[in-house]
C-alpha cells in the first residue's frame, strides 16, 4: 500500500509535523511497520489546471488487502488532511 499525503493545504499553510508522526504510529502498530518518504518530497501535478502538490509517500506491506478497512482509513485522512481526495494505492508483489 501507498499513502500520498500533502506537504501543505490548499492555500499553501504546511500540516503539522504530528499528523505524519500519528499516521506513522498507527500504521506501525496495525501493520507491523512501514516505510516513510519524508527526505526529499515527491511533486504531484495533477488536472489540466496543473495544480501542484508537495506530497511525501508512506509504504506499508500487508499480507493480505482489507478494502473497507482502507477505504475508510481513506476518509479519515481526507478530514485530517482536508483534502477532497487522498490517493492510496494497492500493488500486488511477489518477495524474491
Amino acid at each position: 500500500m501507498e499513502i500520498f499525503l500533502p506537504i501543505a493545504d490548499n492555500a499553501g499553510r504546511a500540516f503539522p509535523r504530528h499528523l505524519y508522526d500519528e499516521q506513522k504510529a498507527k500504521l506501525a502498530e496495525t501493520y507491523g511497520g512501514l516505510t516513510a518518504f519524508t527526505r526529499a518530497p515527491a511533486e504531484g501535478i495533477w488536472g489540466q489546471d496543473k495544480t501542484r502538490d508537495d506530497i511525501v509517500i508512506f509504504e506499508v506491506m500487508t499480507p493480505s488487502l482489507d478494502k473497507a478497512w482502507w477505504q475508510s482509513y481513506r476518509q479519515t485522512l481526507q478530514g485530517l488532511f482536508r483534502q477532497d481526495q487522498i490517493l492510496i494505492r494497492a500493488t500486488r508483489s511477489d518477495r524474491l
